[in-house]
């Protein structure tokens, strides 16, 4: 089954790229990582984006993310076209409807659990208490209640993890981006965090999920593969579920 057999609403297509080009000169050389790629994301999907390495994956991902901009070609985020939006307009976005899980974490060492995620609202102006509970709900909704205080060399990997994928919901953002979330766990430690994007995809949040990984990329809706800078393919593998009940969290 391919994307295409899927009849979604016209509005719910929350990113739409239509033939994207990025290129790097380095030196006399130049790089091009993406080729004119198209792709449409719709709200409460759970994608995966596959490649090797050199594919153009991270480079689409930075620019999913608004992290870069595109050599040419167009990008609507929300019906909005990114080309048209100043640093504080793209800027919002990111901080608030986009939330970025990273294979490193990037913690603040010094910082417990609950100042990390609350970092976002801190740069979005929210006020202390506010801020706090926010915070202190999103640490419930991963598990870590009960790790609020702990500073990141206190806790294990998959905890760490946790703590970053609650920084990343704690703005309630549209996407959830999670550029290779289980990279540095072990197998065992990887599947529960596959477990609780999974229950965060049934809450109805929209997950981007990039990944070199044939088995974390299973638990995805939806697979694009990319190769030398094109879309390879691009498949339905598992039906949307419309109406889920959310799974406990492991």
């Amino acid at each position: 089954m391919t994307n295409s057999d899927v009849v979604r609403p016209v509005d719910s297509i929350v990113i739409d790229i239509e033939n994207i080009t990025k290129n790097y000169v380095m030196g006399e050389e130049t790089v091009h990582a993406l080729r004119g790629v198209s792709l449409q994301i719709h709200r409460n999907e759970y994608i995966a984006i596959m490649g090797p390495s050199g594919s153009g994956k991270s480079t689409l991902m930075n620019m999913l993310g608004c992290l870069d901009t595109p050599s040419s070609g167009r990008y609507e985020f929300n019906g909005k076209n990114v080309a048209e939006m100043n640093d504080d307009e793209l800027a919002a976005i990111r901080n608030r409807e986009i939330g970025f899980v990273f294979q490193t974490f990037n913690l603040l060492p010094r910082s417990t659990s609950l100042r990390n995620v609350e970092l976002p609202l801190i740069y979005a102006g929210i006020n202390p208490v506010a801020r706090e509970e926010q915070a202190m709900k999103a640490m419930e909704d991963v598990g870590l209640g009960d790790r609020m205080y702990h500073k990141p060399n206190e806790l294990s990997g998959g905890q760490r993890q946790r703590v970053a994928i609650a920084r990343a919901l704690v703005n309630r953002p549209s996407i959830i981006l999670a550029d290779e979330p289980t990279g540095n766990l072990d197998s065992k430690t990887g599947e529960e965090i596959m477990a609780l994007f999974e229950n965060l995809y049934r809450r109805g949040n929209t997950i981007i999920l990039v990944t070199h990984e044939a088995d974390i990329a299973a638990h995805a809706r939806r697979t694009v593969h990319l190769r030398d800078g094109f879309i390879e393919s691009d498949e339905l593998v598992r039906a949307p579920e419309l109406e889920s009940e959310p799974l406990a969290v492991p």
